[in-house]
Formats: structure tokens, C-alpha cells, sequence
């Protein structure tokens, strides 16, 4: 039997609460950083930084659009803009603007988009956005970051405003594991080795990170050693681990809250195709939209949960 991997959990809490702890220390640190929000200040959990920074909190409303030119504008002059709303509304609401105004200008524009995927819960197909990551990494330019859990969130968001060019900062509203050491280090396109493993790669981003280290230990009780690594840097993507690790497993499984068209799963598989084509599964939303439902029924129903990261790697094992 492959001996269990034991990780320590801190906790539980929201992703989109270490980004307003992140935020709020970022504007500590640097008097330039600046934040725009178009009407969801609590939910984006930027009340801290509006209280203590009121002249530099910039409530825009229900217009995403407008929040996206300006905080274009305000690079001009040397500020490093936030803009907080939810993902469905940071991205497909706003995608010309953030086109034409900062990814072609290359402007210093941190996109930071809240109750991303399935998990958005009850609110339903409208707002549960699962086509982002593929927007956003198609972009010239654009840097894509999908932290894990309430630390690593925090991190990434300080580690974002010290970063030159236009980010998208993508993470949730539950509450989920804390994993992450709150003094880790958070280094942009550098990829986390959790678990070492020699029979199967899970490679996963933001929520499914940890359910992918659920799928190991399950694995490790079967008498399969699978590594997981986690991905939170989309793109730029950290290619030598991923070669480095599947050189050594023989195949790999992707696992992601998100469509299976554009995601992390693709930009995995495009790395091993032009290197070293190994076989490969992808855990993720199979080309539709969502609906209504609890965060636990909906990852269960479209096939992203725990047993099914574990399917996956059973397959992909028997296909080497």
C-alpha cells in the first residue's frame, strides 16, 4: 500500500475573502494601488480597503464597461487599479474593453473576479461563468491566475500588485480548505508541487486543487501514487513542471471548475503535444451551462468532484 500523504488543513474559508485581506495589504504597502468596484463591495469583501482607503476606493455601479476604461486611465498616471466584480461580469460583459483599452495597451490592470464556476451555487447558469480562463488566456498579454484557497489568494493578490501588466485574479464565494501556509511563498507562473507521486500527474487550479488531493489519498489507499500539482498560474504555465512530471508518471489528469473548452486541461495539453504527447483526461464541465443548485449537488452532477478526478486517473493509468 502507497503511504497516505497527510495535509494539513488551517481551516476553511472563501477565496474571495483572502482577496480583500490581500487587497487591503497591498494598499498598505503601495500608496499607488487603487480600487473600482461596480456595486458588490461586500461581496468582493473590499470593505476593508474602502474604510481604509477612501480616497482611493472608487464606486462605479452597475457599469462594468465604464470600470474597465477607467481603471485604464488611471495607469496612464502611474495608479495600479482593482477592479472587483463577479466573474461572469468581469469578463464576457466587458471583453472589448478590456481588448482594446488593456490587454492590447499592455495597461497595469488587475481584473479580479469573484464567484467564478459552478460553485457560485444558486445563483444559476447566468452568473456561473465557466468560459473565462479561455477568454482571458486568449488575450496577447494577459496574465491568468487561479489561486487555491483563502492563503494562497491573499498571497497572489499582494504578489499581483507588485507585478508590471493586466491580470485576471479568478476566485469563489465558499468556503473551502485552507492548505496553504499563510507564510508560503507566491511567485507568478511557478507551479506548486503538493503531493509527490510516480503513477499519475493531477494537475488542477482554485477549488479542485483540493479535491484532487482528496483523489490522491483515495489513490494512495488503492496502492496508486498520484502527484498533484497545482496550477494556479494558467498562464504564463509553469511547462517544465509540467513535463518534469509527467516525464516521470506517463500520463495525467486536469481538473478544473471550468469549461473543458479553453481551460487549463487545453493549455496542458497543447504543452505535451508539441514535447511529449502522453495520455491524458480532463476533469471538467463538458460543454454546457450550468444551473441552479449547491455548490456540493452542482460538482457532483457535471462530473468535477472528488470520485471523479479518481475515475479519471484509473482511465488514463490503463491507457499507458
Amino acid at each position: 500500500m502507497i503511504e497516505t500523504v497527510e495535509i494539513e488543513v488551517l481551516g476553511k474559508k472563501d477565496t474571495r475573502s483572502g482577496f480583500g485581506e490581500g487587497l487591503l495589504e497591498a494598499g498598505k504597502r503601495n500608496g499607488n494601488v487603487v480600487a473600482l468596484c461596480a456595486d458588490l463591495t461586500g461581496s468582493l469583501k473590499m470593505n476593508a480597503f474602502q474604510d481604509e482607503f477612501t480616497e482611493r476606493f472608487f464606486q462605479v455601479g452597475i457599469a462594468e464597461a465604464n470600470m474597465m476604461s477607467m481603471a485604464a486611465g488611471m495607469t496612464v498616471g502611474g495608479k495600479i487599479p482593482f477592479t472587483g466584480t463577479f466573474a461572469n461580469f468581469s469578463t464576457s460583459r466587458v471583453y472589448d474593453q478590456i481588448r482594446q483599452s488593456i490587454a492590447y495597451s499592455k495597461k497595469n490592470v488587475k481584473i479580479c473576479a469573484s464567484h467564478a464556476g459552478l460553485t457560485l451555487g444558486e445563483d444559476g447558469a447566468t452568473h456561473q461563468t465557466l468560459e473565462d480562463i479561455g477568454m482571458m488566456k486568449m488575450l496577447p498579454n494577459m496574465t491568468v491566475i487561479v489561486p487555491c484557497d483563502f492563503n494562497q489568494t491573499k498571497q497572489a493578490t499582494i504578489a499581483i500588485s507588485e507585478f508590471e501588466g493586466p491580470v485576471y485574479l479568478r476566485f469563489g464565494r465558499p468556503s473551502v480548505p485552507i492548505f496553504i501556509k499563510p507564510d508560503a511563498h507566491f511567485k507568478i507562473g511557478k507551479a506548486d508541487l503538493i503531493i509527490e507521486g510516480t503513477d499519475v500527474t493531477i494537475i488542477a487550479c482554485g477549488h479542485l486543487v483540493w479535491k484532487s488531493i482528496e483523489a490522491a489519498q483515495e489513490l494512495a489507499k488503492q496502492g496508486i501514487s498520484a502527484e498533484v500539482i497545482n496550477m494556479h498560474t494558467i498562464k504564463p504555465l509553469d511547462e517544465a513542471a509540467v513535463l518534469s512530471s509527467v516525464a516521470k508518471t506517463g500520463c495525467v489528469v486536469t481538473a478544473e471548475e471550468h469549461m473543458i473548452n479553453g481551460g487549463l486541461g487545453e493549455s496542458i495539453a497543447r504543452v505535451l503535444s508539441r514535447n511529449n504527447p502522453k495520455p491524458q483526461e480532463f476533469v471538467a464541465v463538458n460543454d454546457t451551462f450550468g444551473e441552479s443548485g449547491t455548490p456540493d449537488q452542482l460538482l457532483a452532477k457535471y462530473n468535477i468532484d472528488t470520485p471523479d478526478i479518481i475515475k479519471a486517473a484509473l482511465k488514463v493509468i490503463q491507457r499507458k
